[in-house]
């Protein structure tokens, strides 16, 4: 969006101020001197690029003429991309004009370009008939940004209507609109319409709207239609390649095309299950794409060559790959094998965020400027190479006492998220605008931060003098500001940031309606008793408020409004419900809406319903969960995604398998790493290999029990790959369970595996393995294995090998048995409070005999 003169930009903010405050019922907006026709002659004259700026209330009175010429206007000119869906200014002034119209003919609706968006559900179901949104189909599949509910009333009305997708054309004209489609009708569609339609532009650009699971059935329909990976990749439109299971992406002896994979976006999962063959077959890995190189693994490195590994180490600055965390640690170990290089500004930067400024060839303050513009990611919130980094970034500084002034505070870089409270309060409001990047505080963070700007010793002055610009600049402190901050800020100045800035802070809505709530109108606090006020009555206009929970505080002003509401609004209400929910409510004011949710369904939300739960997760139980229709893993992938808490997702899982619906790859898929440990015995039993092969999960964090049948589940799924490079990454996740035997095969393939995963291997499987097989399995990673050696499980390894056999592998491995000893292994008894008395006797009676025993065993060796 090209920048707006703060002045004007301020005026057209105001511009229908009054009107919108009529309409809501609520002082929100200082009175406007402009009337209403001044308003409306404004908005006629106004500059196409300013008609973004306007607030609905300034278009709520034009008349039909004038509201379809503004709507054309504003479809046209703005950028209909101001964060989060179905919030932005844009949207609320097109629901106000679209509200004006009656007749929605082809031509219309055509016309309408992006304001089409406006559309409510409601309105598409009841007042456009189906011919017409057939005649309109293809400006309509034009659009982009249609949300899930409004995609799904016009594909719905269409083929209820007799339209009948034959053939890939029929399905490509959809266009942006194909998410309308549910999954038994696109399942419902032969591969060929499929095969047809991706191989069509007009298909392929509109595809990665798609919900995850509908992409998907696309993939499984063409990957059913072709013999042999590279096919699948060359077919596939780059929308949909990161949806492609990664174990479809194992190539074997048939070398994939370079292009294809070069032209692909890909996950770094993905790229790991061929970049062995790539790199083994490329004598330029300047010709590799970034998306492959991301898929850099240790096994591969040695296919590499030591020679050739700082050509390719230089390639991936080149092009900027991000490498995960142990991707670096693999990287780093091979660039400094032979010591450590002085070119480091010619290797990945987000090396550096594990040296030190002493092995950087430069002064330290170059090092952290360049550690600033590292990816911070890499590092976990608290990771102890964070805190090491800033007390050695501060050392290199030289800052005295607790005060950072701008200069060294732009070295610092990210790292100043990691400053304690002295360093905040100590600093003043020197660091406010870079705190308001971090996103996350500690609570002694929270606190200085607070102090700093109650103070009102900074250059944003007081709280009751900021404006709603000086809350734009703030937005990533305002969660921390608590109750007492923001009962201080005028609330003229939080109501238009809210309106108009809010929904590009990407705030939560949880954060937001904390906001909200400081907003108590309180010409209301009368009529809490007296019913619904006139005013207040929820209709379409109210609906279509993303502030709306600012007009219903108290909760008892929201409970008696939804008692009064009219049937028109109801269906209103359901149809978009989704979105409404999504507006900034208190936890009171939800349980409201769950209890219009209880009361419209007593039998169980239907499907409709539940992707849009999100914000109610606070208040569910398990006991909700039970009634709900789960007809598919489609419906289970849609709650999962919201992310619910383990006991929720735990019921819902157990709902689903109720209804006697099995764990295919939609479901594992969406189950995923997150809730994979939910599953019990009986479920993970349940699973089919072929299934799991489609899905990726990570059992690392999961009971034993759950690591060794998946481990197993795994290992019968990719049993026909297990002669391939690729077996490794594809086994990797479920290793956690594997026996020593499997161990001991996979120590002979070169693997690279990181010390990480060595140590959450099986116990009992560790044991067995001996230092030669512990050496084939680490490769590269051996050295790291002397930082856990007094740590278990690898110190109670230690403890059965004989050190000669630790000594040759010449890391400095020590806790062996020493030449001529024996391992005596110190039985572990019951504890006394717990054994029977007659058990613990007959241990000690028979004690000396075990030591003799022992003893005679030791001497005779």
């Amino acid at each position: 969006m090209s920048p707006l003169l703060p002045g004007l930009g301020f005026l057209l903010l105001l511009l229908g101020c009054q009107g919108a405050a009529a309409a809501a019922g609520t002082e929100l907006c200082s009175s406007s001197p402009i009337n209403e026709s001044a308003v409306c002659a404004s908005v006629q004259s106004l500059p196409d690029r300013f008609l973004c700026y306007l607030s609905p209330g300034a278009v709520a009175n034009l008349s039909r003429e004038e509201a379809l010429g503004v709507a054309q206007r504003l479809g046209r000119s703005c950028p209909w991309s101001r964060g989060m869906p179905g919030a932005s200014l844009e949207l609320q002034v097109a629901s106000s004009l679209l509200r004006n119209l009656e007749d929605f003919s082809p031509a219309v609706l055509a016309a309408l370009g992006q304001a089409a968006l406006g559309l409510s559900v409601s309105t598409i179901q009841e007042n456009i008939p189906e011919e017409r949104l057939e005649a309109a189909l293809p400006a309509l599949g034009r659009v982009q940004g249609w949300r899930d509910e409004q995609a799904r009333a016009v594909v719905n009305k269409l083929l209820q209507s007799g339209y009948q997708i034959l053939d890939g054309q029929s399905l490509a004209e959809l266009g942006t609109l194909v998410g309308g489609l549910n999954s038994s009708t696109l399942w419902s569609l032969s591969p060929e319409v499929v095969l047809e339609a991706i191989q069509l532009p007009a298909f392929a650009q509109h595809v990665d709207t798609l919900p995850y699971a509908l992409r998907r059935i696309l993939v499984e329909k063409v990957s059913s239609r072709v013999g042999h990976p590279s096919e699948l990749v060359k077919l596939i439109p780059s929308a949909l390649a990161t949806s492609i299971p990664k174990s479809l992406l194992v190539f074997g002896e048939e070398m994939p095309n370079l292009q294809d994979l070069n032209n692909k976006p890909w996950t770094r999962e993905q790229a790991a299950m061929f970049f062995s063959d790539v790199v083994k077959a490329e004598p330029d890995f300047s010709r590799l794409s970034q998306s492959v190189l991301q898929g850099f693994t240790c096994a591969a490195a040695s296919a590499v060559g030591a020679e050739r590994f700082q050509e390719l180490a230089r390639v991936m600055r080149k092009k900027k790959v991000r490498l995960g965390q142990d991707q670096l640690s693999c990287l780093l170990r091979m660039v400094t094998l032979h010591g450590i290089p002085q070119d480091w500004d010619t290797y990945p930067q987000d090396l550096l965020l594990f040296l030190s400024p002493s092995d950087y060839a430069g002064n330290c303050s170059q090092f952290f400027i360049n550690v600033g513009k590292a990816n911070e990611d890499v590092l976990p919130k608290e990771a102890p190479q964070r805190q090491q980094l800033l007390l050695e970034a501060l050392e290199c500084l030289g800052i005295p006492g607790t005060q950072i002034n701008k200069t060294n505070a732009e070295v610092l870089g990210w790292l100043v998220c990691e400053l304690d409270g002295d360093y905040i309060r100590g600093s003043g409001g020197t660091l406010l605008k870079d705190l308001s990047q971090c996103g996350s505080f500690l609570p002694e963070q929270e606190e200085a931060i607070r102090d700093v700007l109650s103070s009102g010793n900074t250059t944003f002055g007081p709280p009751s003098a900021w404006s709603a610009f000086t809350l734009s600049e703030l937005s990533g402190l305002i969660p921390v500001l608590g109750p007492s901050i923001l009962q201080q800020i005028p609330k003229k100045a939080v109501t238009t940031w809210l309106r108009n800035f809010a929904w590009d802070s990407h705030l939560s809505r949880e954060e937001l309606a904390t906001v909200i709530k400081e907003l108590r109108p309180r010409r209301h606090k009368r009529a809490e008793e007296a019913g619904c006020p006139a005013e207040l009555e929820i209709t379409k206009k109210m609906l279509d408020d993303d502030l709306m929970p600012a007009f219903y505080i108290p909760e008892e002003l929201l409970r008696a409004c939804l008692q009064n509401i009219s049937l028109e609004n109801h269906l209103y209400l359901e149809n978009d419900l989704s979105k409404v929910l999504n507006y900034p409510f208190s936890n009171p004011q939800l349980a409201v809406l769950k209890e219009y949710l209880h009361e419209r369904y007593p039998d169980g939300y239907p499907e409709k319903v539940l992707s849009g739960m999100g914000p109610l997760l606070p208040l569910l139980s398990p006991e909700d969960i039970s009634t709900w229709k789960m007809s598919s893993a489609y419906t289970l992938a849609a709650f999962l995604k919201i992310e619910p808490p383990d006991s929720l997702a735990s019921a819902a899982i157990k709902r689903y398998m109720e209804l006697g619906h099995a764990l295919n790859a939609t479901a594992l898929d969406a189950i995923g790493t997150k809730y994979v440990c939910l599953l019990n015995a009986t479920q993970l039993k349940a699973i089919d290999p072929a299934s799991l092969k489609l899905a990726s999960l990570n059992p690392s964090a999961c009971s034993q029990e759950t690591k060794n049948i998946l481990y197993q589940k795994a290992k019968e799924a990719f049993s026909d790959q297990h002669h391939l490079p690729a077996y490794y990454e594809l086994i990797l996740p479920y290793l956690g369970g594997a026996p020593a035997a499997d161990l001991k095969v996979l120590s002979k393939d070169d693997v690279n595996m990181n010390v990480s995963t060595f140590v959450t291997l099986r116990r009992d499987s560790l044991m067995l393995l001996t230092p030669g097989e512990v050496q084939g399995l680490l490769g590269v990673h051996l050295p790291e294995l002397a930082q856990w050696q007094s740590r278990a499980p690898v110190r109670d390894w230690l403890a059965l090998q004989k050190q000669p056999e630790l000594d040759k592998l010449h890391v400095g491995l020590t806790g062996g048995v020493q030449e001529g000893y024996i391992n005596l292994i110190t039985p572990k008894f019951p504890a006394m409070s717990s054994a029977p008395l007659g058990t613990v006797a007959m241990v000690f009676h028979l004690l000396p005999a075990l030591l003799l025993t022992f003893l005679t065993v030791s001497i005779l060796s």
